[in-house]
């Protein structure tokens, strides 16, 4: 199993239990396709870089799961159609492994 991160980017406009139903079902698509929700971090509203959609804010989530490889593109493919998501992006997480010392 591999480590990824799944990054959200909500509407703002909508009200909280819309934005919470947003994220329970990008949370479904993950257990769906095999995977495990870790850890839901929700960073709260944030001025965009750019509009996007006419919009200036939006609500980050970040949703650590572990998965086989096949899940994140399935998870990409329906967040893709999704109405309230304004950007989304998964990525997978690097192991931290300490290097090993050369012996000389």
């Amino acid at each position: 199993m591999n480590k990824y991160e799944l990054a959200l980017v909500v509407n703002a406009k909508i009200d909280d239990e819309e934005r919470a139903a947003v994220v329970e079902k990008a949370k479904s698509y993950i257990t769906r396709f095999n995977g495990t929700v870790t850890d839901v971090e929700e960073w709260g509203k944030k001025k965009l870089a750019y509009e996007i959609s006419h919009m200036r804010e939006g609500f980050y989530y970040f949703i650590q799961f572990e998965a086989d490889s096949d899940c994140p593109i399935q998870v990409e493919d329906n967040i893709r159609i999704m109405d309230n998501v304004l950007r989304y992006l998964v990525v997978r997480k690097e192991d931290k492994k300490q290097p090993e010392k050369e012996e000389a």
